[in-house]
């Protein structure tokens, strides 16, 4: 059985957010990968599209998450799961917020429109 220590967890840093994936295939040999992901407050993450379900736990602050165009609100507790090939967008409230994400390692993200250029987010893999 692996043990991922702390100390051993990787962060990734972009202009509106830190990640920290404390496991993944190249991290512990996971299948799937779960991070934290921290959001600073007012930010607006960009429209994108991901081939797998992720599945987001809430700790702290509030976000809104526009699904396909249907907007939810999300706080501290809350869960939200996200379906596969769903346009996303996640905007942070006045607190920023902090959430546990978790999706399989295979995953892989696109802007609308741009098939052609799929990626898989460093945090994940």
């Amino acid at each position: 059985m692996p043990i991922i220590r702390h100390a051993e967890s990787r962060r990734y840093e972009t202009p509106n957010a830190v990640m920290t994936t404390f496991a993944s295939p190249t991290l512990g040999g996971a299948r799937s990968s779960i991070w934290r992901t921290e959001v600073k407050p007012d930010v607006k993450g960009p429209v994108h599209i991901f081939d797998v379900e992720q599945t987001w736990t809430f700790l702290e602050g509030e976000a809104t998450i526009e699904l396909d165009g249907e907007t939810s609100a999300a706080g501290p507790g809350d869960t939200a799961v996200l379906p596969a090939h769903t346009t996303r967008q996640l905007t942070a409230g006045p607190r920023g917020y902090t959430a546990i994400v978790t999706a399989p390692a295979d995953a892989h993200a696109w802007i609308p429109g741009d098939t052609g250029n799929k990626i898989t987010p460093p945090w994940i893999a």
